[in-house]
């Protein structure tokens, strides 16, 4: 493989800017409903807030619910999280829970729903399914395809991570050398993405995400200077530089997962299968990207200068995510 994979994603990351720039903003909604009491619940309603407002979404059951508590609304920074207690004057398993103005979204919901007796229910809810009926139990099966289908998107839309794969793509010349670098972030990242979601390590999210939008200049830099004639570690052992940074991205996943929330009785399976999902997404991403390559260097020779406009784009778009989140930081 040669290191002009990346001409044809250059060409759709200039197109795809915008989108890319604000990928990080479109955040699934999360519903928790746990039973504190016999048929007492507490609920956790958390939506994504765009600018200063948030998004039109409210929690409807097709049973008769009484509200115990007040609503308690508090905002932590890109979401707004509200917390109340509610009593079900019907068994809530078999009822319709119902996600109102999801439909008029882009965004997706989970449902988390855990009983007083270790059962527990998840649901990926989408604007064209907005409601479920909640079962009083639910197969590991159908928890692993959930967090599976999330992963995969998190990774489909999460563009400071295919970035950086695309930056390790330039640099590497060939298949083995790509093949032992993807293998040491895969490696790297399940490490910490783990560590951090079981809450063995901890990091603030914000200094995280400026980190990797870093991480993928640096990574744009090296191949510049590749380019140049230079040698450095990144260029001469990119296996290393890959578990490296690979570490690093593994809190950002792991940011993603907590915000989505765990089963509580399916911790390690909800972690396993996300981080499939996301391993799906990246080798459905290379796949694609090299076949694209391959299609075009069919039809027209790729000049060399195209390997630096590339490495030049990946740069501009990660330098204006690192002042963008720095800004966040700081602000």
């Amino acid at each position: 493989m040669e290191r002009v994979a990346l001409v044809v994603w250059a060409a759709a990351i200039i197109v795809l800017l915008p989108a890319a720039a604000s990928a990080h903003e479109v955040r699934p909604a999360y519903l928790s409903v746990q039973e504190e009491a016999p048929n007492e619940f507490g609920v956790l309603f958390k939506t994504p807030m765009q600018g200063d407002a948030r998004l039109a979404l409210s929690a409807l059951f097709s049973g008769r619910i009484e509200t115990v508590t007040p609503i308690v609304s508090h905002p932590t920074g890109d979401a707004m999280v509200q917390t109340w207690r509610m009593r079900t004057l019907e068994p809530l398993a078999g009822q319709n829970v119902l996600i109102d103005g999801l439909q008029n979204t882009m965004t997706d919901a989970l449902v988390h729903v855990v009983f007083a007796n270790g059962n527990s229910w998840t649901a990926r809810l989408t604007p064209s399914e907005p409601s479920a009926v909640i079962p009083a139990s639910q197969s590991a099966w159908a928890v692993f395809a959930t967090y599976v289908r999330h992963g995969i998107e998190h990774i489909a839309f999460g563009f400071d991570h295919l970035l950086f794969v695309s930056g390790l793509m330039l640099i590497v010349r060939d298949w083995r050398k790509l093949v032992k670098a993807i293998t040491a972030f895969t490696a790297a990242h399940s490490i910490t993405l783990s560590c951090a979601t079981l809450g063995w390590v901890t990091l603030p999210s914000r200094p995280v995400e400026t980190m990797i939008a870093i991480s993928i200049v640096m990574v744009a830099a090296e191949v510049v200077r590749m380019e140049r004639g230079q040698l450095s570690l990144a260029i001469a052992r990119p296996w290393m530089v890959a578990f490296a940074f690979g570490l690093l991205h593994g809190f950002g996943f792991a940011g993603a997962l907590v915000e989505l929330g765990l089963p509580q009785g399916d911790i390690p399976l909800a972690l396993l299968a996300f981080n499939v999902g996301v391993e799906l997404g990246q080798l459905a991403f290379i796949v694609v990207l090299l076949s694209a390559v391959y299609a075009v260097r069919q039809v027209i020779a790729i000049p060399r200068q195209a390997i630096v406009a590339s490495a030049y784009a990946i740069g501009i778009i990660a330098a204006f995510w690192s002042v963008q989140r720095l800004d966040a930081v700081f602000s």
